[in-house]
């Protein structure tokens, strides 16, 4: 495990409560900060978020978070985006102009559903499975039918395929789940997700 608490990165993005009370539930210490200068000598990230990608992006860019935010993550440490925070992990987004954290290389793209799939809502939302696509300390403790609860307008397109973790279907096959080395991201809320989520963030907790 690694030493020191979870940096929450806060940076005005969404409610972090149900986050930082999860974390504490499974038994680790998380600690929510804004500050370049804290988050410098973080030694595990999560990056959290809701809204928008580029009002994300820019947020960030306001606290003078990207470049911490780039090289904690450059450095090996654990570094875990969920929800609008993965998608932030992307080189960029269909949904802005803004360049995103390129820390896993990709493209985040609007869910484009044909007629025949007119009985499906846009934003994906409510209860889901997802399908595990490669070994990871991550998700060591799920299973495939492990059920997460997603809100979301555009999902992950990775430009290399063995960075995908997991998929999930919502009229075609998508990525809910993302690794390289030891940054990690997740499409869905797991702080939502019951004993599903609450399992993922303690192998998180445990990396």
């Amino acid at each position: 495990m690694t030493d020191g608490p979870i940096h929450v990165v806060d940076y005005g993005a969404g409610n972090i409560g149900s986050v930082l009370n999860m974390i504490k539930r499974v038994g680790g210490e998380a600690l929510p900060t804004g500050d370049a200068t804290i988050l410098s000598g973080a030694n595990k990230i999560l990056l959290p978020g809701v809204g928008s990608f580029d009002n994300a992006m820019s947020k960030l860019a306001r606290l003078s978070l990207i470049d911490v935010l780039r090289e904690r993550a450059n450095s090996g440490i654990p570094f875990l985006g969920i929800c609008l925070g993965m998608q932030l992990l992307a080189s960029g987004s269909d949904e802005g102009s803004l360049a995103g954290l390129d820390l896993i290389p990709g493209r985040v793209r609007k869910f484009s559903l044909d007629s025949s799939q007119s009985a499906l809502k846009i934003p994906h939302m409510g209860w889901n499975m997802i399908r595990k696509l490669k070994d990871s300390r991550l998700t060591r403790d799920l299973d495939d039918n492990s059920r997460f609860y997603f809100v979301h307008s555009y999902h992950y397109e990775c430009e290399h395929a063995d960075d995908r973790l997991m998929e999930t279907h919502h009229g075609y096959a998508f990525t809910s789940g993302i690794e390289r080395g030891n940054v990690m991201g997740v499409q869905f809320h797991p702080e939502k997700s019951h004993r599903y989520g609450t399992q993922l963030l303690k192998s998180f907790v445990e990396l």
